[in-house]
């Protein structure tokens, strides 16, 4: 029997980190000089940051805040889908940030795509949102991870369950 050897394609986030992000960057929001009797904060819900703020200005400095505590701790800015800046209750400013969890259908349909049009031989199917590639030479699988490294899908990927069968 041949041998088959794959990987999975993810994107995920790990949350305890996007947690402690936020205690650190709450943390120096309400130490730092400009944000002094301001009511700005950063609350994670479910699946998103939602960013509040008096005015854009607070807003975009506590977003570049919480972007360097996200980078220090390992979480790729990719991951996150900012939304627009709208007006909210009280005179404040309010952005909702979506967390990317999987990848969606659309980007993996074009992942498949360009892994079939690099001509290699191997397989690459859509499994809810991962996508697996198979192949039979193992260096062909590391020749895809590179090519898949090499091109921008402006989404937060992983290379994980690595098999040899």
């Amino acid at each position: 029997m041949a041998q088959q050897n794959s990987f999975d394609i993810v994107s995920q986030v790990d949350r305890a980190e996007i947690n402690n992000a936020l205690d650190q960057t709450m943390k120096e929001v309400r130490q730092r000089f400009d944000f002094k009797g301001s009511a700005a904060v950063v609350v994670l819900e479910e699946d998103e940051l939602i960013l509040t703020a008096e005015d854009e200005t607070k807003l975009r400095n506590m977003n570049d805040i919480l972007q360097q505590k996200l980078v220090r701790r390992s979480v790729p800015l990719k991951a996150f889908n900012y939304g627009r800046i709208e007006p909210a209750a009280g005179g404040t400013v309010r952005q909702h940030v979506a967390i990317q969890q999987g990848i969606p259908t659309d980007k993996a349909k074009e992942i498949v795509r360009f892994i079939k049009d690099s001509k290699a031989k191997v397989q690459a199917s859509i499994q809810g949102d991962v996508v697996r590639v198979t192949g039979k030479d193992r260096d062909t699988l590391q020749d895809i991870i590179a090519k898949l490294k090499a091109k921008d899908f402006n989404i937060n990927m992983q290379y994980t369950n690595y098999r040899s069968n």
